[in-house]
């Protein structure tokens, strides 16, 4: 059996797993601190800070169906995967400056819908953009980068954590 060299990865690929990436280390910093400011600054219960992230998940399992349907009848993957981006891209800043819980899961709401609409035909971009026997390969690579960020982001807040601790501030845990 002859051995075949594997085409290049896409750029559509490479540009989907830097952002990923990217987008992960942003998210999961933010979202691992996100339970010290609820409860340490603004004084939420535990329960409250719960529900928050029981929302906002189910939020986007439940957009993520809607999504895959329209990215299959519509076939406009690119504008939805950008729109799914862009929207948490612009939610997430606002997580920043929120002052209220009610706020919070708003932020929280309106970035998972993001997420909800970007994850299906993100994963059919990248399945359309490669041939069949190039799609694990593709499918390992963005999942590579997309942990890669997860990681680093709970790094990254973690050592924010550690160097805070004992400042004054109110994250202290």
């Amino acid at each position: 059996m002859a051995s075949r060299v594997p085409s290049r990865v896409p750029r559509n690929v490479w540009v989907l797993s830097l952002t990923s990436l990217l987008r992960d280390v942003a998210s999961e910093m933010l979202v691992h601190l996100l339970p010290l400011f609820l409860a340490n600054v603004l004084g939420v219960r535990l329960a409250l800070i719960g529900l928050i992230e029981g929302v906002a998940e189910t939020t986007a399992s439940l957009v993520k169906i809607l999504s895959g349907w329209l990215s299959d009848r519509l076939g406009r993957r690119k504008g939805l995967t950008v729109g799914g981006y862009g929207l948490a891209a612009l939610a997430m800043p606002l997580l920043l400056v929120a002052q209220t819980w009610t706020l919070v899961l708003l932020y929280r709401f309106l970035d998972r819908i993001g997420k909800g609409i970007r994850t299906a035909p993100r994963d059919a971009l990248i399945a359309d953009s490669v041939e069949p026997d190039q799609r694990g390969l593709s499918f390992g690579l963005h999942r590579a980068a997309d942990s890669a960020g997860a990681f680093l982001g709970l790094l990254l807040a973690a050592v924010f954590v550690t160097r805070m601790q004992g400042s004054g501030l109110v994250l202290d845990a």
